[in-house]
């Protein structure tokens, strides 16, 4: 019975150990160490947590070798629906930036009814700052992130980059540009006089105040900075790269750096197939590498993303 008893015990006393440095490993990233995973050579954390509320959470992808700078990506979705997990989101474009060295974060935000667009863009913000906040712990740094949406996640990107007082009000730091993926809602006050689907009524109701409030074309002022913009738009699609160049002109305007890049792919393929090989995926790296401030640390020999 006694050596039952201590073999018992070492087995507790080894279980212990183990979960003990499991659990340290965990806070040293800001995640539970639940969350954590490998993938590929680098390392997925889960569910990090930004908020209180269930869809207040980001993922982390961790390259093998961090070189510095991070891509935040905000899902789109109608402003009711979406995940941070989706395939779209996630295919193709974690391989490729990972291998290059970046981290990447992609980050859930709550949903309509629950929360309205104002509400939506405020918890990208804490999340970004969040993340910013954690960047030195992923090998990052929080000074070099590139903040990208797709569709909804477009608009909610375009917004807080246009209105600072939500930056300032979740205590982000400034990030080196944005990249939006086929928004046709830049303009809402344009979009909502003329012919549009019924989810833009659902998400923005039918008064010219709020339409105007939540616009990043009319949140562009002039008296404040914006870092560079890429409007990605489908001309697939009706309206989008209209109101893309639209939104550009009045940013260039401002003396703001934006770029237009219409591409002759879908709405869907335009999130899906960024990160494969080819012209789309060139010209949205062109755009990220001519970033004022942008620095990648040098990689060893033989990482993938060195040569």
């Amino acid at each position: 019975m006694s050596l039952i008893s201590n073999v018992v015990r070492l087995f507790a006393l080894f279980l212990a150990l183990g979960l003990s440095s499991g659990l340290a490993q965990a806070a040293r990233h800001g995640a539970p160490a639940h969350g954590q995973e490998e993938d590929g050579g680098g390392r997925v954390l889960r569910d990090i947590a930004y908020g209180e509320l269930p869809r207040q959470r980001f993922d982390v992808y961790l390259p093998a070798q961090p070189r510095g700078p991070v891509l935040f990506m905000v899902h789109g979705g109608a402003w009711r629906s979406g995940s941070k997990s989706e395939a779209a989101v996630l295919e193709n474009k974690v391989p490729h930036f990972t291998a290059r060295g970046y981290v990447v974060v992609a980050a859930d935000y709550r949903l309509l009814p629950q929360a309205e667009p104002l509400e939506q863009v405020r918890d990208v913000a804490r999340a970004l700052a969040a993340a910013q906040g954690m960047a030195a712990s992923w090998g990052a740094d929080r000074k070099q992130f590139v903040l990208m949406g797709h569709s909804a996640g477009a608009h909610l990107a375009t917004l807080l980059a246009a209105r600072p007082a939500l930056v300032s009000e979740a205590g982000c730091a400034p990030w080196l540009g944005t990249i939006a993926l086929d928004s046709a809602a830049y303009d809402l006050v344009a979009l909502m006089e003329q012919r549009h689907a019924r989810l833009y009524d659902q998400a923005f109701g039918k008064h010219a105040a709020t339409w105007r409030s939540l616009s990043p074309y009319h949140a562009l002022d002039g008296a404040h900075e914006v870092r560079p913009l890429l409007l990605v738009c489908s001309q697939l699609r009706e309206q989008a790269c209209a109101q893309a160049q639209a939104f550009a002109g009045r940013a260039r305007a401002l003396g703001i750096i934006a770029d237009v890049l219409e591409q002759k792919l879908s709405h869907r393929d335009l999130n899906l197939l960024l990160g494969k090989p080819g012209a789309y995926t060139a010209g949205v790296d062109a755009f990220i590498a001519r970033l004022p401030g942008l620095q990648l640390r040098e990689q060893e020999d033989g990482a993938p993303g060195s040569r």
